[in-house]
């Protein structure tokens, strides 16, 4: 999976603009960070919600990870050698809706 193919999926969503976060290529909406490309150019960092994360860390842990920064945060680290696409677009997507404005979701789910 390489960058681009995030970017061509994150930019699917309605509202979602392309900015930096921390000097790094990253993904708002409204401001708010939904995904973020680390430091080392292969992992991804995504908002998710804890319960989430622990699900697909334990049941994918050489995709799905943190490190000791992230613990008490609501993100999870990917890494973009082997997640799947579909994996990725949800997890994009599920970013999406928490931080987008519920009137966007509201509008995107009208139109799927």
């Amino acid at each position: 999976m390489s960058f681009e193919t995030v970017r061509q999926l994150a930019l699917e969503l309605p509202g979602i603009e392309e900015g930096t976060s921390y000097g790094t290529p990253a993904f708002k909406v409204r401001g708010k960070l939904v995904a973020r490309l680390r430091e080392d150019g292969e992992t991804l960092v995504v908002k998710i919600d804890f319960s989430d994360r622990d699900l697909l860390m334990q049941a994918d842990p050489d995709t799905f990870f943190v490190t000791d920064h992230y613990v008490g945060y609501p993100m999870m680290l990917v890494r973009l050698s082997s997640v799947r696409r579909e994996q990725l677009r949800i997890l994009l997507e599920d970013a999406w809706r928490g931080e987008a404005p519920k009137r966007l979701v509201s509008a995107h789910d009208a139109e799927s």
